[in-house]
């Protein structure tokens, strides 16, 4: 870790998501195995190490130009969470990728309100987890685009008592979710087959997956990376169902940025991106490294019992692949990776209308950070 760089976070109230992330594994006491890194980056260099203290990469001009913007606020949707379009963000801050482009970057992990506060122009970025969750809060709020899109793989499942081998079998049964019943599960049950209004739809008031097993509950929408692999790692079996089985396309984690902002600061918004991905490319390729930096960033803010290593490395262990499945560039998405959930959102998502896809995404900006597929980076 650069010792020149200690960065200062926010201190905000978890998310609620962030909260049924992390307490599933707290409650059901889960124990994890390490993970093995993948293979390391170039010449086995630590993050940060390329980086001289104080070193600035960019022009007089440029460096003038990121600094007139003042401070930049990213809302973290998920806390300290080992996922892609926040760890990296964390990090990049942390470990003066941010400030060798000039750029003032403050974190609030707490990921309240992440929305409301870019769309109000308090906060220029935050991450959500899918395509539909952008969807379904542009039909609600304005001045809010999607600028970058980390995978083409949906993150979320149902999972089953081992009993049930198919989806059409929750008809008459139950059927939990974690704060909102999602357009994705829905389709997913339509394509089974499955008459909707024969299942009982319970919000969960425990994140205890092991409820599902234990017989309490037929079954749960979960987050992939998280509960499932809760499960896993206790010795439950269990069924499981994923969209793809259905012939249903899905995205993984959407950055967001204010359009104001991305308006009338493009490029500061390009180095934005720039320096995130640089560091989530070397998190791709140092899984083990980055994982520990952010769980130790998360501890000293006081949130190390919310995200603790053990759960980290499986959390990224998983959703790391999800990020290599993609047939683009990291974070580089197009409307057509879209088009799947925003059919979705508007049979299933309760919505009266959505806007355009077009008018929601911006397609250009992290594609022209690539040249031959490779991330330009200053000085290289």
């Amino acid at each position: 870790m650069n010792p020149a760089k200690r960065a200062t976070f926010r201190r905000y109230g978890t998310s609620l998501l962030s909260v049924a992330l992390a307490a599933g594994l707290m409650l059901s006491g889960a124990s994890f195995p390490v993970q093995a890194d993948a293979a390391e980056g170039p010449e086995g260099s630590a993050l940060g190490s390329e980086l001289a203290e104080g070193e600035v990469l960019v022009s007089e001009e440029r460096c003038e130009r990121n600094r007139s913007v003042g401070t930049i606020t990213y809302v973290a949707g998920y806390g300290y969470s080992a996922s892609a379009g926040q760890m990296d963000v964390i990090l990049a801050e942390e470990m003066g990728y941010f400030d060798a482009l000039c750029l003032d970057v403050e974190i609030n992990a707490g990921g309240a309100n992440g929305q409301q506060l870019v769309a109000s122009g308090r906060a220029q970025f935050t991450e959500l987890g899918s395509a539909s969750d952008v969807m379904l809060a542009a039909s609600n709020s304005e001045n809010i685009t999607a600028i970058a899109t980390y995978g083409t793989t949906s993150p979320f499942s149902i999972f089953a008592q081992d009993s049930i081998e198919s989806l059409s079998e929750l008809e008459g049964r139950r059927l939990g979710y974690y704060i909102n019943i999602i357009p994705m599960a829905l389709a997913m049950l339509d394509a089974a087959g499955v008459d909707l209004s024969s299942i009982e739809l319970i919000k969960m008031t425990s994140y205890d997956p092991t409820v599902v097993p234990r017989g309490q509950i037929e079954a749960i929408v979960g987050y992939a990376s998280n509960q499932p692999q809760t499960l896993r790692l206790k010795g439950f079996t269990f069924s499981e169902f994923f969209p793809a089985e259905f012939g249903l396309d899905g995205t993984y984690n959407v950055m967001e940025v204010n359009s104001e902002f991305l308006r009338d600061h493009r490029e500061v918004a390009a180095d934005f991106m720039r320096a995130s991905l640089r560091v989530l490319h070397h998190c791709l390729e140092n899984e083990t490294e980055c994982v520990n930096l952010v769980s130790d960033i998360a501890a000293e803010n006081n949130q190390g019992a919310a995200f603790p290593h053990e759960q980290q490395k499986v959390t990224w262990a998983v959703e790391s692949e999800w990020v290599r499945g993609s047939d683009k560039p990291v974070g580089v998405h197009a409307p057509a990776d879209w088009e799947t959930e925003y059919d979705l959102v508007e049979r299933y998502g309760n919505v009266t209308s959505l806007p355009p896809l077009e008018t929601m995404m911006d397609s250009e900006l992290v594609s022209s950070l690539y040249r031959d597929g490779e991330l330009i980076w200053p000085g290289e």
